[in-house]
Order: C-alpha cells, then structure tokens, then sequence
C-alpha cells in the first residue's frame, strides 16, 4: 500500500515572445486576468463582482456560476512588478477548499518565460485525486498560458 499526501503542487509554464514589460499588465490586474482566465470559458453567464482597487494587492473578484464553475473569490495577495503576481482562491462550491497560485516571469534572451503555479491542500478522500488532477490541471493552465501568448504576441 502507499501514502498519499495532502499537499499538491502544480506547474506549467510557457514561453512568449514578448519582453515581460509587455507581458505584467495582463496579469496585474483581476480584470485583465481574466482576459485569459480558462475557467471563465466553462461558465459564459458566470456573475463576476469586482472589488478592492484593480492592479494592487487586494484586488479581488468573486464568481457564482453553474455546477462545473461554482462559487468563490480569487484575490491578489502579492504584486511584485514584472517579476510576480500571487494570489488566494477560495472555494466555496462545490465544495469548500483553498489554494495559493503564482504566476511568475522569468527573461530568456528577448522572450519571457510564463511559469504557472498552484499550491494546495487536499483531505481525504480528495487527496486520492491528485493522482488525475495533473493533467487536468495541465489542459486548464495550458489553455489559459495559450490565449495569454496569443493575446500578448499579437499585440503591437
């Protein structure tokens, strides 16, 4: 038999070619987030409210939306400029949890590396779902890191 943890961590990342100078706006803000938030596209009449002031620590929405999407709050708890953005979830349905995420730039020559993180903890019997959660969370992340590159790289 083996143990499963209640911690998880996933990453994924991507490379945009574009200076990060180009790249921060779109991540340092909750509105501007959410341009390319893949998790908006499984609700199209997800409600959103918007508060604290856009583009600094604080700045938060919350969702309320069908079964798939759910209900909670997503919050920017760091801003470091054109380095980092970290934020808090909290999920209230389906089912009550929280998570941490970072979205962290990176130079490489005249592109910018996009690394995408979420940290967590998970009780049993959810804990046994880490073992499918990655790729999951792979097609989730990695469609959001795509239409953030194309709305990035097609910008003049």
């Amino acid at each position: 038999m083996f143990a499963v943890g209640k911690k998880y961590h996933f990453e994924t990342s991507t490379v945009i070619n574009a200076p990060i100078e180009k790249i921060y706006p779109h991540m340092s803000s909750m509105k501007a987030f959410n341009q390319w938030n893949p998790w908006l596209e499984m609700d199209p009449g997800l409600q959103l409210d918007y508060s604290g002031t856009s583009g600094e620590v604080g700045d938060k929405y919350c969702w309320n939306g069908n079964k798939e999407s759910g209900q909670g709050c997503h919050e920017i708890t760091a801003l470091v400029p054109n380095q980092k953005q970290s934020t808090k979830m909290v999920f209230v349905k389906p089912f009550e949890s929280d998570a941490t995420s970072d979205l962290i730039l990176s130079p490489e020559g005249n592109q910018t590396k996009v690394t995408w993180t979420m940290d967590c903890e998970l009780d049993y019997p959810m804990n046994l779902m880490k073992l499918m959660m990655d790729s999951q969370m792979e097609k989730s992340y990695g469609s959001g890191l795509k239409k953030l590159k194309s709305i990035v790289e097609q910008e003049k």
